[in-house]
This record gives structure tokens, sequence and C-alpha cells, in this order.
């Protein structure tokens, strides 16, 4: 079976006096029985190629799938005089919520049962549940295609019948008023940008519009303070915050603006009594920094410093307690969990041992409590829930995620954390695991996992899928490059906008790196990466095609000028303060230098995998679309290039519980595939 070749369409675009001959632009065009007949002839190609490997991928999949506890249950949470559980039933691939009233031995009482709303579609995925304050009424959402647009209804949980309301076009998010009544949600305009919020009395056809966001580069958010006080409305972009706030009692009170948006200055909020508690970076605070204000008067006049910044820690978070203050924070990448008591001011942090690992404050729902809630998981240990008394200084272990199949041992892989040095002299941490009878040398294979953008920070954590990979001798590294704040604020800074092409010689470096010291070779050398990740992967295999014996891209991010030139397409416009505006000479000559798709050239590149999904409403199909036919007809190898594309599925792959480790199975069975012919 040949592989497809796409027809050439002449598109000319032109910008700057700079014209591009976009002879792939057609793809973009969704009902086009054209694109479809393409799409459908690269999935039977890439079924082909792969043919060898289905008994692999078979196995592969019945192996990950059987690590999984089948009947599992999620730890039980306290919240308004209900302990709240989620439980998956063996067989069914979709959650069940439940709640029990007051005791964890009253009778169970299902609140949603998503496998029968699931019942005969192909895809389908819960956006968020929310109970009235009164207890007495469910508003839930759920997306039934995979672009992430939800569908909002209302289930009376005494008589367990639905309401007729229906709220579509939003994004899933829902947030209750004290009155039992009315409910805010968020609704997107056509390129899917979360622009209104609107509010919804229960049995109203009519919905008031209560917020119009109009900059095209700012996103709509809502939640409610963990007080239950008040209700925010946050409006933010890459670099700027402006919220707003009224009490969760009096829907018709005016908005209230906490600071007014400026350039550079962001900031959250969280209400604890009389004041306000924000997270910001204002005043040159780079790492940021935690201030208090009056609730009566918040803007930044009145902010008054509580946690002070600190040039060498990235503060991410906090949690109030009556009594403590919980702060989550990140000193040379890895997280720390600090406790603070605030009558006596004294301060102590969790101890954690592993070398590379990641810890986080978990649901804490309560105010009057000396008890915190954290995660902690490494990429040895399983995820793990403990209960920290913060009086006695005693840790308790609630719930371990279980690893079935019965050959998982956490003393069988070691873990570590090594220091590359990038081209510029920077160290780039890498993460790595393997089994311990996995030898580091030049034939060992290794994969290199890598995001970098956004100050997205890709934390050492726990797979169990991953085992399948480790216990046939992989080495699994994951490149902490820049545009992601593993290392500070200053880190994403300096992987973003005009120093982007740092996250690619970054990871080039690491991967170096691992083949000078011998861990492997470039013959054994492969390369992961999705979304921002998988411009990545776009990027470094054209400026290093022989670095990598193989790629998984995964719904990639390849055709940086098109799409940021179009702003009709989700989530363009708020991208310019993380690549830059190309209607900006400067910012489009830059991106243009490394925009994967627009820098393929005559050589030779990887083995390659490409994925995507139809729906996908982040990264658009036809961007890996196009990415692929174009290295189709340039690349001067004969090394595997596979496009395969989940008509069913969008950005995040397939819904259900397992229906996704499919997908994984394929991309082990691709790299197993390269690794045994090398």
């Amino acid at each position: 079976m040949k592989a497809p070749q796409a027809k050439k369409i002449d598109h000319i675009i032109e910008k700057h006096k700079d014209v591009r001959n976009d002879q792939y632009y057609w793809m973009n065009q969704r009902e086009n029985p054209d694109v479809l007949q393409y799409l459908e002839d690269e999935n039977k190609f890439a079924d082909f190629v792969m043919q060898d490997t289905e008994t692999l991928q078979s196995e592969l999949f019945e192996e990950m799938k059987a690590r999984y506890k089948k009947d599992d249950a999620s730890l039980p949470y306290f919240f308004n005089g209900y302990w709240y559980i989620v439980r998956y039933e063996d067989g069914k691939d979709y959650p069940i919520f439940t709640r029990k009233k007051e005791r964890l031995e009253a009778e169970e009482e299902i609140l949603l049962d998503a496998n029968q709303l699931a019942d005969g579609l192909e895809y389908f995925e819960i956006g968020s549940l929310t109970v009235s304050p009164d207890n007495k009424i469910l508003a839930f959402s759920y997306d039934k295609i995979g672009r992430r647009i939800y569908e909002i209804n209302f289930k009376n949980l005494e008589t367990k019948e639905l309401y007729t309301d229906k709220i579509e076009n939003n994004t899933g998010k829902i947030v209750w008023a004290n009155d039992n009544e009315h409910v805010f949600y968020i609704t997107k305009d056509e390129s899917l940008r979360a622009d209104k919020v609107y509010r919804h009395r229960l049995g109203e056809p009519e919905n008031v519009l209560v917020y119009h966001e109009e900059d095209d580069t700012f996103d709509v958010g809502l939640f409610k303070t963990k007080s239950l006080d008040y209700i925010f409305i946050a409006t933010s972009s890459t670099n700027e915050d402006e919220q707003r706030f009224i009490p969760a009692d009096n829907v018709n009170a005016e908005w209230t603006i906490v600071q007014p948006r400026t350039e550079d200055l962001e900031y959250s909020v969280e209400h604890y009594g009389d004041l306000f508690y924000i997270i910001t970076n204002a005043d040159d605070a780079t790492n940021f920094k935690i201030v208090t204000t009056p609730v009566s008067q918040p803007s930044k006049e009145n902010w008054v410093d509580y946690i002070p910044h600190r040039e060498e820690v990235l503060l991410e978070g906090f949690e109030i307690f009556k009594n403590y203050f919980v702060i989550e924070e990140r000193t040379e990448g890895l997280l720390q969990i600090k406790i603070i008591n605030n009558d006596t001011g004294n301060a102590h942090y969790l101890e954690f041992s592993d070398p590379t690992y990641t810890a986080y404050i978990g649901i804490n729902l309560e105010f009057d409590t000396k008890i915190l809630r954290y995660g902690y998981t490494s990429l040895t240990k399983p995820n793990s829930t403990f209960e920290y008394d913060m009086e006695t200084e005693t840790s308790t272990l609630l719930k371990q995620q279980e690893v079935l199949g019965g050959k998982f041992d956490a003393d069988n892989y070691i873990s570590e954390r090594i220091w590359a040095t990038a081209r510029d002299g920077k160290k780039i941490p890498i993460s790595l695991v393997y089994h311990k009878n996995t030898a580091k040398k030049s034939d060992t294979p290794l994969l290199l996992y890598g995001y970098g953008s956004y100050g997205v920070t890709i934390d050492a954590s726990f797979s169990n899928v991953r085992l399948s990979l480790l216990d046939r001798g992989f080495i699994y590294a994951i490149a902490h490059i820049r545009g992601g704040e593993y290392l500070g604020r200053e880190w994403y800074e300096d992987g973003k906008m005009l120093q982007k092409k740092n996250t690619f010689t970054d990871f080039i470096d690491a991967g170096k790196y691992l083949t000078e010291i011998n861990y492997t070779s470039p013959k054994h050398l492969y390369a992961m990466g999705g979304s921002a990740g998988g411009l990545l992967m776009g990027a470094v295999i054209n400026m290093e095609p022989k670095l990598f014996a193989g790629v998984v891209a995964q719904v990639p991010f390849v055709d940086v000028v098109t799409t940021m030139l179009d702003d009709s397409i989700p989530l363009t416009t708020g991208e310019y303060d993380e690549w830059g505006n190309p209607n900006e000479e400067e910012y489009y000559q830059y991106m243009k230098s490394y925009s994967p798709y627009d820098n393929i050239v005559a050589q030779d590149y990887p083995n390659m995998l490409i994925t995507t999904g139809f729906h996908d409403s982040q990264v658009q199909y036809w961007e890996p679309a196009k990415w692929t036919a174009k290295l189709r007809d340039l690349k001067t190898d004969d090394n595997i290039l596979i496009f395969k594309t989940d008509m069913t599925s969008g950005h995040g792959g397939a819904s259900g519980r397992f229906e996704s480790l499919k997908e994984i199975a394929l991309e082990y069975a691709f790299l197993l595939k390269i690794e045994n012919k090398n």
C-alpha cells in the first residue's frame, strides 16, 4: 500500500511583503469530501504500516487496562452536610457521582450516572457538577462532540426529575448563587473564546447578560470563593488579570472590580473574613507574592504584603484555614508545601524524599480545621492522598492509587534528576525513571518528553501505563525546558515570544546531553510532545533531524504563522502574548523562522507518528494534516511517517475510561517497532 499523496492547490498568503504559497490550505474545509477522504486514506495507511503490531497493541492495551482497579472510587470529601464520592463500576467507561448524608455509613444517593447519559454516543465528557446550596438541585454540564462546547442541565435531587431548562454553547462552568434559584455561566463566541457571563433563573426562558468581555485577547472565568460569600468574574490574558465580584446572596448587586486591568499585572483572589488574599506579581514580584486587602477597599493602593516576594521561590498557590495558612511554592524546580500557624507565626515544610516528585494541596473545603489534605506522587510512587494534622505535624495515608496486575513493586524502579547544560550556559533539569535492571548505555532506548509553553510545568509524576515501556527496557525522561515555570517565572519568560527558540534548543541540548553521558544514543533516542509540545516536536526535527530515531507528535500546533494570522480560529487572539502578534513584522518574521510547517525542507526526517482529533478545538485537525502532507512531499528518507485522526474526538483524545489506552498502545507499539528494527 502506497502512502497517500495529497493534492496541491496554490494559495498565496502575503503579509509584510512576504509571500507564502500554502498548497495544502484547502484542508481546512471541514465538510469537503476530499478532506475527509484524505484523512480516511491516512488512517488506512497508518493501519497498514502498523498491522504487524496489532497483536502487540492488543497486548499493551490489555496489560495497561489490567493495572486499573475496575470498580474504583474516589476518596470521600465532606461538604455542606454530605460526603461526596465519585466511583466506577466494572465494565463501565464513565463515572457515577454519588453522595451520602452526614455519615459514610448512610445510604448512597446517586446524583448522576454518566454511563446513562453517554449511552449510544461516540464521545462523552462531563464538564462539571455543582449542587445548590440547599442541596436540592444538581446543575451539570457535558460535551457530546469533543470541541469543549458544553450543555448545562438541571436535576431535582428530591424527585430525580430533569428540569426543562437547558443552556447550550458554554464553557461547562456553573456557579450557584446562594438563593438556590440563580446560576451564572459563560458562553463562547464563534472562535470559541469564553466572552460572556449570563445569569439564569430556574424556570425562566430569558437569561440576563451580566458581563461581556470585548477585548478578544482576554478570556472569561467564573468562580465562587471558598467562603461561599462571593461570586467572581475573572478576565485574563496571558499577562493581565481583572477580577470583579458580587455578594453570593445578592445577584442584583453591582459588580465591584478588585483592581482594573493594568499592563503586565497578574493577580488572583481568595476570601476570608474581612480580607481578600491575593497572589500577584505586582511591584516587580516576578515569582509572585501574597497580599491582603480589605473587601470594602480592594484596589491595589490598599494591598499589603502578607507573604513577600522571594527571588529564589516561585509562589504557585495557597489555601486559607481559620488557624493556618498553607502555601505551595517551588524551589529549584521542586514543589514544597509550607504550613504557617496564624497565631504564632511559626512555619514548617512537609518533607519529601524522592529526587524528583510532585506535591500539591488537595481538596480542602473546610475553614475551621487543623487537617490539610494533600497529594504526592513521583516517577516511582503512585499518586497518594494524605491527611496532615497541622497541629501535631503528622501525616496519615488515606488512599494510594492501586496498580493491579500483580507485577508492580516501586523498589524495582529508579528515578533521578540530572542537569544538562544549554548552549547559552543555562542548566536544564531532566527527570528520569527506569527499571533497576535497565542499564544506562548507548543502545538503551530512551523516550524524552517535553512541552515548554504557557508557563505550564510538567512535573515528575507516576504513570501506570508507562510501566509497559519501562518493563521493556526504556528509560523515560522529562526535559524541564524553558517556556515552563519549573525554575521560576523567568524560566517561562525566557521561552516565549522572541525567546521561543530557547524552548527548542533546550530540548535538543537535553537530548544531546543524554547521548553524551551514554544514557542512550541517537539511534535509540525518541521524543514525544503534544499540542504546544507538538510544536516542539516539529521545530526540533527541522533543526536536528538526526538526533532522534522516532518522534510522536500528539495534536501538534505546527502551522504557527497561518494560524496566528487567522483571528477566527479558536484561541488565536488570546495567544498573542505567548507567541507574539504576527500582524507586527518583527513577530511575524520570528515565528516564521521556527514554524514547523513553514520550515520543512528536503532532508531526512526521523520515523514519525502524528495524531489528531477531528473535532479538536485547540489545534485544528488541518494543522497536522497539512504538516503530514508536506513532510511526505519533501522528506528524502524511507522512514515511517503515519498520521492518525480520531474522527470522534477532540484535543483531549478519546472519551471513556479505557478508550484512550488504545491511543497509548498505538504510540508505544510505534516506538517498540522502530526500536526492534534498530
